[in-house]
């Protein structure tokens, strides 16, 4: 029977991706996913107030069945007439179809303060869409029962599902509104956020709160006992976080609007038990000359460099932990083993005892680029995530400072033909080893962990790349990735110097034999 519902909501998915695919042309899939994904909130949103509209009936408050604060109560959106889905269907083959749905969307935003700034805006009328083939689309959502089967949660499995499918349309150098299910994954079990503030400073559509909770059901926690802040600096993104907590019936604070997380913080006062964030790699100009140079995330460190936001990115994120706050995000590798500022505030980080685990993660895991990345884990009370140990093994890990270092670079499976992801059973090998070591010392194993006092992370100069540690029996692993990157730039630094030298030898002989060339 599981099985059978599986391969039916398979098949719901498929056909509203094909379905979806024949609004491509002239649409790029950066815009036609408002346009679906905000047909899938519109159906949903429906479904839901039509069934607490029967509730009402029964229960013989029919009176009250066009009163907004009835449906509010039970945190069901009011949906005045037009902005039914009912009616839509009723209107789907007129030629106005794609500005009454623009008109639909409006009122509801309009009329629910919890859908601010959540809801395409004028999308339909102005892609101008094809009337067939947009009435086609409807058709096919129209079969989706969206509260058939509260447990299956069929609507957000499909906007989980287009929200993949979207990003891997988009492919490199876009689709970053989307972080991979299996890596955010991985992050929640790491982390285990069980109860408290949940904080994203670059939430995307939201996909690091949904798993969350997803985490927290499964462990059959209370989600309620959860709050979800975030920020999101693109606006059709930040619409699409907004629009997915709602479809889940999740309660988040994203700000008044979207925003720059660095130029206008939206929570500055914030202190969050668990942040989970992947942010932009590698950011460039994110501030200017002397703009931020004093501000209060940074206070304790090195100004982050302007050339490059990553540990922007973590100082924030350092600044909003709470006393006992655990962070992990993804970052691209170059920072593990930067010069300069980014030197001084790494060295700091591991004075002050925040980095507990660094783990370099395979390629191909992202729909936006395919180099390896890290994930690293920040902090703030060692001590309480380690409340089941020994005192004499407390204050051996508390003196030493020690660092996981993970290598998961063979672990993953094939996905999507270019694509890796990582399965349940890796998922639970680095976890299980993972909260062990946090616990009591373990092992260290070749090519996979390597746990790392104080004094050997010092002697290496404070890098943080795995690979300096763990040994490497089987594979090429262990030349030093800097050491081998610095060879390789002094010797085409020797190229280029040839190279010119050649060229003016050149130049010098057609000059003697009476010839100018003029480059």
């Amino acid at each position: 029977m599981a099985k059978k519902l599986v391969e039916k909501q398979k098949s719901i998915e498929v056909a509203l991706w094909e379905s979806a695919n024949k609004l491509r042309g002239s649409v790029e899939p950066a815009e036609y996913k408002h346009v679906v994904l905000g047909l899938i909130f519109l159906k949903f949103a429906s479904d839901k107030f039509e069934e607490h509209r029967k509730k009402l009936i029964a229960e013989g408050k029919e009176k009250y069945i066009e009163m907004a604060d009835f449906y509010n109560m039970s945190n069901v959106f009011f949906l005045e007439e037009t902005s039914r889905w009912s009616y839509l269907i009723k209107k789907s083959k007129q030629n106005d179809i794609a500005l009454l749905i623009d008109t639909a969307l409006h009122t509801i935003e309009k009329n629910n303060k919890a859908l601010k700034g959540a809801l395409p805006d004028n999308y339909f009328s102005r892609l101008g869409l094809d009337v067939t083939k947009l009435a086609s689309l409807l058709d096919t959502i129209n079969d989706i029962d969206t509260t058939k089967d509260p447990k299956q949660d069929v609507v957000g499995k499909v906007y989980e599902y287009f929200l993949s499918k979207f990003a891997l349309a988009e492919g490199k150098g876009k689709g970053e509104f989307y972080t991979p299910k299996s890596i955010v994954n991985l992050i929640a079990e790491m982390i285990e956020p069980y109860k408290g503030i949940i904080y994203d400073p670059a939430c995307g559509s939201g996909g690091m709160f949904v798993q969350s909770i997803k985490f927290i059901e499964a462990h059959h926690g209370n989600k309620k006992e959860i709050s979800i802040y975030g920020q999101e600096y693109t606006n059709t993104t930040y619409k699409l976080a907004k629009m997915n907590l709602a479809i889940r019936g999740i309660a988040g604070n994203l700000g008044e609007k979207a925003a720059d997380t660095f130029a206008d913080d939206q929570h500055k006062d914030l202190k969050a038990d668990y942040i989970m964030a992947n942010p932009p790699f590698n950011q460039k100009d994110w501030r200017g000359e002397k703009e931020l140079l004093t501000d209060p995330r940074w206070r304790g460190y090195e100004v982050p460099p302007k050339s490059n936001a990553n540990y922007a990115w973590i100082l924030n994120m350092v600044s909003k932990l709470s006393d006992n706050g655990v962070a992990g995000f993804i970052l691209a590798n170059g920072a593990l083993s930067g010069g300069g500022e980014e030197y001084k505030i790494r060295r700091k980080l591991i004075e002050n005892n925040l980095v507990e685990a660094i783990l370099v993660l395979p390629r191909n895991l992202f729909y936006t680029t395919d180099i390896s990345v890290t994930l690293w884990i920040l902090n703030k009370n060692k001590k309480a995530q380690s409340k089941n140990m020994g005192d004499e093994k407390r204050q051996y890990r508390e003196r030493e400072k020690n660092i996981l270092f993970m290598d998961l670079r063979q672990l993953g499976e094939p996905f999507e033909k270019k694509y890796t992801q990582f399965s349940d059973e890796d998922i639970k090998r680095v976890t299980c080893t993972y909260h062990k070591w946090q616990s009591s010392q373990i092992e260290d194993i070749p090519e996979f962990c390597f746990s790392a006092s104080f004094d050997e992370v010092a002697k290496k100069d404070f890098s943080l790349v795995p690979s300096k540690y763990i040994e490497f029996v089987n594979r090429d692993e262990n030349i030093d990735f800097d050491e081998k990157m610095q060879s390789l730039q002094s010797e085409f630094a020797e190229l280029l110097k040839s190279e010119v030298a050649s060229k003016n030898d050149l130049l010098t002989v057609f000059k003697e034999l009476g010839y100018e060339i003029k480059l």
